[in-house]
């Protein structure tokens, strides 16, 4: 049942009940054991590397082109900051809007009461079937899974979540949902999955294309009822907006007699000017084109002229808990244009499904514990998303709106930290704090270091060392203790006349710095 916005707004919202969601896909694999895995694939990340390296390239062209290109993500960073300021307003104000022109308006507290809604919604119009715009929010719910239970079936319309779904798949990308794929693969899932296909049907891109429009062409004429995210909601205006590249969204979004729309509640704008900044900065930083091919804008119903009934869910599955976290609340600012993910070096070798999530990639390991929740038990795979991440900082250089995701996940790495209790980690800093305040303890420490010679290498380092120390060798080599301390070094003959010579050569270079000034003492004034 939708509830008030005001009651919405004014309860702390739950944390996600989806059974799919944004949580984890695989719940028994935490991020390091699922991109060990996939690391060993070399055509995911030969396919990978090309993709992302064609992105970048073309992102990098079209940005430099513009003068006013960081202005714009300074005005765009602004006019997020600005809005989750007021969202609660402003999220009041859309819903006026939508209702004043025809539409009706749902409040969602998780993904099970969006998913709800929404097959109740089908099920009025006596429909079996959906047609679907791409959608991240409808991922994060398991909306088709959960319709699909219900005896509904859902039909992604975008080539690239067709391509998914026909593979029983799950995306990998924010943008590119099928980037894991290449041509030669995706041809061998059209002719096992598309019945009628060509069999003679190649790989040729353009062919493949052809294929799946043909396909397609029968739902977008015959099924009543469409599904869609919304990349921006006005709320001045009650204006609704979905940009795409293949023109499947603008069928779906007029041909159906019904509409029904799922946006999280942070896609809100103040003011329709506001799209004049986000519509240069979207198409840019995910695809790398100067605008897009489609954008399309509606206004809640008009008679005779596309849709007749108009639903729109506003889904909070977390988004509440997130806003309300003084630090973490930057993330909400994300537009999804995946331009995080095309620069990060982690990503690219793993791929999106490591993460697990419906959200990959460097804002995935931002947001999925947001939303979803982190629990700070090791085995809960959100725990180890934070630490998905080189923190080289080349997320937040190209992120259109200037979100500081090294910054956030190390704040979330801090607070798994405090909230995990007492581990191996805490434990040992414990025991060398009180072997470090007993001078004599030390010292004797010391000289039991000296046997970590015998696990090092000819190089003098330790790759592996015993548990329960293997955690921090698995990333990192440790050097051997050396045979003499500095304390030793330091008691000895050897270390007494160092440091005289190392006093004598102080006494003369202090002698030579005073002649000097004495020799030009206009420069001391």
């Amino acid at each position: 049942m939708s509830t008030t916005s005001s009651t919405f707004l004014g309860m702390p919202a739950p944390p996600p009940r989806s059974p799919y969601g944004t949580g984890n896909l695989r719940g028994e694999r935490t991020f390091p054991e699922a991109a060990r895995r996939e690391l060993g694939n070399e055509q995911l990340r030969r396919n990978l590397g090309r993709a992302t390296r064609t992105i970048r390239a073309k992102r990098l062209n079209v940005t430099g082109e513009l003068p006013d290109w960081e202005p714009l993500r300074d005005a765009g960073s602004a006019i997020k900051t600005d809005t989750m300021n007021r969202l609660p307003e402003l999220l009041e104000q859309l819903e006026r809007k939508v209702t004043e022109h025809g539409g009706t308006v749902h409040w969602a507290r998780d993904g099970v009461e969006a998913n709800e809604i929404v097959t109740r919604l089908v099920r009025a119009t006596g429909s079996d079937q959906v047609i679907k715009v791409k959608s991240m929010a409808t991922q994060e719910i398991g909306l088709n899974e959960h319709l699909e239970g219900e005896g509904i079936t859902a039909w992604e319309t975008d080539l690239a979540e067709l391509i998914v779904q026909l593979a029983d798949d799950k995306p990998s990308h924010i943008l590119v949902p099928a980037i894991h794929r290449n041509r030669d693969e995706i041809r061998e899932i059209f002719l096992r999955e598309i019945p009628g296909v060509d069999p003679d049907l190649d790989a040729v891109p353009a062919h493949l294309a052809a294929a799946a429009r043909a396909y397609l062409r029968e739902k977008f004429m015959t099924v009543p009822v469409a599904v869609s995210g919304a990349n921006f909601g006005i709320a001045e205006t009650g204006t609704l907006s979905v940009v795409e590249s293949e023109g499947n969204g603008r069928m779906c979004l007029t041909m159906p007699r019904t509409l029904i729309t799922v946006m999280g509640i942070e896609k809100v704008l103040p003011r329709y000017r506001d799209l004049e900044v986000f519509l240069q900065l979207l198409p840019r930083s995910s695809t790398g084109e100067r605008m897009n091919p489609y954008t399309s804008l509606w206004t809640g119903v008009t008679p005779g002229d596309g849709p007749q009934e108009f639903h729109l869910v506003l889904l909070d599955n977390g988004r509440t808990a997130a806003l309300a976290d003084r630090i973490g609340r930057e993330a909400l600012n994300c537009i999804r244009c995946s331009a995080c993910l095309n620069v990060c070096p982690v990503y690219e070798r793993t791929g999106g499904h490591a993460y697990g999530s419906t959200y990959p990639g460097p804002i995935g390991a931002v947001l999925t514990p947001q939303l979803a929740g982190m629990d700070a038990a090791a085995k809960d795979p959100n725990s180890s998303l934070p630490y998905a991440s080189s923190l080289c900082g080349a997320c937040f250089d190209a992120c259109p709106v200037k979100i500081d995701i090294p910054s956030l996940l190390v704040e979330l790495r801090h607070q798994h930290t405090e909230h995990a209790g007492m581990n191996a980690e805490k434990l040992a800093m414990k025991a060398a704090a009180a072997v470090m305040k007993r001078p004599g303890l030390f010292t004797a420490a010391q000289r039991a270091g000296g046997a970590s010679r015998l696990l090092a290498g000819r190089d003098g380092k330790i790759s592996r060392l015993p548990r329960p120390l293997n955690g921090w060798s698995d990333s990192r080599d440790t050097p051997a203790l050396p045979k003499q301390t500095f304390r030793a070094w330091f008691a000895s003959e050897e270390g007494a006349a160092a440091l005289r010579d190392a006093a004598s050569e102080g006494v003369a270079e202090r002698a030579g710095h005073d002649d000097a000034d004495h020799d030009h003492p206009e420069e001391q004034r």
